[in-house]
């Protein structure tokens, strides 16, 4: 791996640009950006097809069989024409078995048993059965080592966000995707938010003007708990916290890294840089296992002193909202579809169509299968696509602001890239996970391991 002190700040931002070449094509990053002494041109929607090119047949793998990883085939399937799942992987009978039988029920799919994969290498499996897509659902703990293992076999990639839980993993996510780069493999993120066309049209206005210079954002994500598995008589410490992944931070990176993303996500596009430094803080009331906060608060500074600020929350029963506001020096624009200038009043707003609209151009594409769409077409008319570096960069600023709420200190963009943090065993199997389950937040000062 690249030496640490090597990936600095400025030069991870410079990794982005070039990794938006890829997203939205090298003429859209051209005419969006302005030489000296020249005038800023207007920059333009990228055209989002309804559905993928027709083609030669395409096979795709799916590794990590629950609920998002089966919905993620069915996107797929529903990207264009002559697509294929041929493959699972997973470490639970039960989960494959659940998403063969939805896959036949809504899709009339049959998956040979013999390319059904069971285990902690079930991975492996799935790459070596002639699949040309990797789709890669599992635990985002899993995500740096599955995306590596692609990159290795030649895979194309579609990897559900976040792409990793620390430090260690995001850095070898971003050395998997600059090899990727060198070998033209597409790689296509789950954070939907940039192939929406409501956000999308949204950015755009913005970035030409519509609010002015943008000098502060504030992004909300409160929302009622998720999931509890229960743990049964017999179940070890591993099946246990597998099943339960979305309550454990070695598994899931918290909720500010797993859920949270999306709305840092769209923070981070309008920004277009990196924080310097996070200031958080947080706490936990009333989750009933795992290891994860309830909320977090998180300060984000930027080199200019520009400040933004993010919370979430996963509280049962209390007020929820989702909100991306960005402001300007001549306005603010909720990031969905409205703009207002500083009196409050609404002067832009989303043409979403009627229902049974003739017109149906500015109809917003399930972003679900739209980040499908894209990646199909990009293989299909051998375009060069990635936005893996964008999601690197959003899942180090989440983890930087959980290490900020952990250990109530100010954390660094610098401290993040240099540091050595590694969630979770280095070996899997079933049985205990030591140190044991931790049921409650480590103290202020430390992050768990486990």
């Amino acid at each position: 791996m690249e030496n640490k002190k090597e990936l600095s700040r400025r030069n991870f931002i410079s990794n982005t640009a070039m990794a938006t070449i890829g997203t939205i094509g090298a003429a859209g990053l051209l005419n969006s950006c302005s030489g000296t002494g020249s005038k800023k041109e207007e920059i333009k929607l990228p055209k989002l097809l309804n559905e993928a090119p027709d083609g030669k047949v395409l096979k795709a793998g799916l590794i990590g069989c629950g609920g998002r990883g089966t919905g993620a085939a069915i996107n797929f399937l529903d990207a264009g024409p002559n697509l294929q799942i041929t493959a699972l992987g997973d470490v639970f009978q039960d989960r494959l078995d659940k998403c063969k039988a939805e896959l036949k029920k809504q899709k009339n799919v049959d998956i040979p048993q013999e390319n059904c994969f069971l285990g902690f290498d079930a991975y492996e499996k799935v790459m070596d059965s002639g699949v040309d897509i990797v789709l890669l659902c599992t635990p985002p703990h899993f995500r740096p080592a599955h995306v590596e293992a692609a990159v290795k076999a030649g895979k194309h990639i579609f990897m559900e966000k976040p792409c990793a839980v620390d430090p260690v993993g995001a850095r070898s996510v971003m050395v998997s995707a600059e090899r990727a780069k060198q070998q033209e493999l597409c790689m296509v993120s789950g954070t939907i938010r940039r192939v929406q066309k409501d956000f999308m049209e949204t950015h755009r206005q913005v970035a030409n003007g519509a609010i002015g210079e943008i000098v502060s954002a504030h992004i909300i994500r409160n929302g009622g708990s998720l999931w509890v598995i229960k743990r049964q008589p017999g179940m070890s410490d591993m099946e246990y916290m597998l099943r339960n992944w979305a309550n454990f931070c070695w598994l899931s990176g918290d909720h500010i890294v797993e859920q949270f993303i999306h709305e840092i996500d769209v923070m981070n596009w309008y920004m277009g840089e990196n924080p310097v430094k996070a200031m958080g803080w947080g706490g936990r009331q009333r989750r009933v296992t795992g290891d994860q906060y309830d909320f977090f608060s998180i300060e984000y500074v930027y080199d200019n002193g520009m400040q933004t600020h993010c919370a979430a929350r996963q509280i049962t029963g209390c007020s929820n909202l989702t909100h991306q506001l960005i402001t300007g020096t001549q306005g603010f624009a909720n990031a969905k579809g409205t703009i207002f200038n500083l009196k409050g009043e609404e002067v832009w707003k989303y043409p979403y169509p009627e229902e049974n609209a003739a017109d149906l151009t500015w109809k917003v594409k399930d972003p679900f299968v739209q980040e499908h769409i894209n990646l199909v077409t990009a293989i299909r008319t051998g375009t060069y696509l990635s936005d893996a570096i964008a999601q690197v960069n959003s899942t180090l600023i989440t983890i930087m602001g959980r290490m900020s709420a952990y250990t109530g200190k100010d954390v660094t963009w610098e401290e993040v890239m240099n540091s050595d943090l590694y969630l979770g065993p280095k070996t899997y199997a079933f049985g205990p996970v030591v140190p044991p389950i931790p049921e409650v937040i480590p103290v202020i000062g430390a992050e768990p391991n486990v």
